[in-house]
């Protein structure tokens, strides 16, 4: 049973805690707006939960406010439990972009690794402007299809069965060529 006050739905509660970290680094809408390159009006909107954040406008938040992703993401939950049964791990979908996000092993306090599954449709792009945590360290092995990565200006190509390890200091990009989606899963290490 959830307390009073807090609120149920998990767009709710991250639009909670976006305003939460806002007011916590004592930044006005404005200021945030200025840091992030979104606009106070988006930034006012997502804080009163009435818009959903794309996955590279949650990338640039997140590296605003020193997160990964995921970590913001597990910030809105319960305390995660050992054992993340497939049906509670959280996804979150990107219609626009066409990525969906799978977080198969969530942050947990104490623990520096986690554990994601990405899928991006033919022809989707998500690019990110810089490094959440910056030196976080980076694993992607490829499950189906193909995916270009691009991490310190280099285009990596990583098809079925390969893994990119890097550490990450700097803006990326993935990219599926196609002609068929890629999944692939991440795993992160902060430093």
């Amino acid at each position: 049973m959830r307390e009073p006050g807090v609120p149920d739905s998990l767009d709710a509660r991250l639009a909670a805690r976006l305003g939460a970290l806002r007011t916590e680094h004592g930044w006005s809408l404005e200021e945030l707006s200025r840091r992030a390159g979104v606009s106070r009006s988006t930034l006012s909107r997502l804080e009163r939960g009435e818009l959903s954040p794309t996955a590279a406008m949650l990338g640039q938040l997140c590296t605003v406010y020193g997160r990964t992703m995921s970590r913001l993401l597990t910030e809105v939950e319960a305390e995660p439990p050992q054992l993340v049964l497939a049906a509670r791990q959280p996804v979150r979908r990107d219609e626009g972009s066409g990525f969906v996000r799978r977080s198969v092993s969530p942050p947990h306090p104490g623990l520096r690794a986690e554990v994601i599954e990405g899928t991006l449709t033919a022809g989707a792009v998500v690019p990110y402007e810089d490094a959440p945590v910056p030196g976080v360290e980076h694993h992607i092995w490829v499950l189906e299809g193909t995916v270009e990565i691009t991490v310190d200006r280099t285009v990596h190509t990583v098809r079925e069965g390969d893994c990119l390890r890097f550490r990450l200091r700097s803006p990326s990009r993935f990219h599926c060529p196609g002609p068929q989606r890629v999944r692939y899963v991440l795993m992160t290490v902060l430093p």
